[in-house]
């Protein structure tokens, strides 16, 4: 028996990429309850084309990870049926580009489901999927589309910027009676062929915990200006800020987690305090995020020392060449050109 006053000892830290949290947290919840499956294509034997599935097969067997037909139709519109029966369903479209096959089933059915039944009939499917370009994969495998999901009423959207907000937002997601659409970052996913933001892998527990599906984070404290992100421009603006620190600025950046419900609180706090705003999206300029985050800060009066401003994908599809994808692409750069801007006295007139 060991001494009262012995140390105690503490497991060590884990560091986890995205995807490996991702996994973690599924494989967790299956082993919790029996009724969650896993839907898609390449998510068995392959472990998910991201990496979002690795090992669950292995564990649970084929009726529980199901790899199905390229039919994104079908198997979507199988785990929203699933899902009205009492399953807890997880469905993989492996790319969000793929949306344009199958959005009866996500919006028609799934997002309306409780609505039309009054409540009695409820949709607990989690809808994973991977967004972002920088990678030469054109205009049919390289878009966001946070907007698109995140104006449809009934769907919950959320976008992890690393690990240990995946695990607990997936969680999260699996035991909430909605449809989540979960998106995964490329560029912030961990697997070695795409590249990885560092940032986003960090120290995550192994223990059951949970992130809210409707809270924004300020990751970053300042004072002269506000920087709002989601996903990969989190780190951006991350960058940005320590950029524009070198300047005297001083930046505030938050991390939207939820595109739907939005935080529109903690934005407007963080605005009153800074009285500049700088929204940063990778999604389509036009009625984007980065406009609806402006709109949220103006309609509650609040004053502001130089006007709004936002960064996001112009409106045109997704180059294939690399050398325009980039050219276009929402960067730090851009971030700290346009807040250095927002600073200059003329810009408060």
């Amino acid at each position: 028996m060991s001494s009262p006053d012995a140390p105690t000892t503490t497991a060590p830290a884990r560091r986890l990429t995205i995807a490996r949290a991702i996994s973690e947290a599924i494989g967790q919840e299956m082993e919790r309850d029996a009724n969650v499956l896993v839907m898609g294509e390449d998510i068995a034997k392959l472990g998910g084309v991201f990496g979002t599935t690795t090992g669950l097969l292995d564990k649970f067997g084929p009726e529980r990870v199901r790899d199905t037909p390229i039919s994104e139709t079908a198997f979507i519109g199988a785990a929203t049926g699933l899902a009205a029966a009492g399953m807890r369903p997880i469905v993989e479209l492996m790319f969000v580009d793929f949306f344009g096959v199958c959005m009866d089933a996500i919006y028609n059915l799934a997002a309306k489901q409780c609505y039309f039944s009054g409540g009695q009939v409820t949709c607990p499917m989690v809808l994973m999927t991977s967004v972002g370009g920088g990678y030469g994969d054109a205009g049919q495998h390289s878009q966001t589309l946070y907007a698109t999901f995140g104006h449809l009423p009934g769907l919950r959207v959320v976008i992890p910027s690393n690990a240990h907000d995946a695990k607990g937002l997936m969680l999260a997601a699996i035991r909430d009676p909605n449809p989540v659409v979960f998106m995964y970052h490329k560029a912030l996913q961990g697997m070695g062929w795409l590249g990885t933001v560092q940032r986003s892998i960090t120290e995550v527990p192994g223990t059951d915990y949970v992130v809210p599906l409707d809270k924004a984070k300020i990751v970053r404290e300042g004072s002269d200006l506000t920087l709002v992100g989601l996903g990969l421009s989190v780190h951006q603006a991350l960058d940005a800020a320590e950029k524009l620190a070198g300047d005297g600025v001083s930046a505030e950046v938050i991390d939207l987690v939820s595109i739907a419900p939005l935080d529109r609180e903690t934005v407007r706090a963080s605005v009153r305090k800074t009285g500049r705003l700088l929204a940063v999206d990778d999604d389509y300029l036009s009625y984007g995020v980065g406009a609806e985050i402006i709109a949220s800060v103006c309609e509650a009066g609040i004053t502001l020392r130089s006007a709004p401003q936002r960064i996001a994908f112009p409106d045109i599809p997704v180059p294939f060449t690399p050398v325009m994808e980039h050219f276009v692409l929402p960067n730090a750069d851009k971030i700290v050109a346009a807040a250095q801007h927002m600073m200059e006295p003329s810009a408060n007139d």
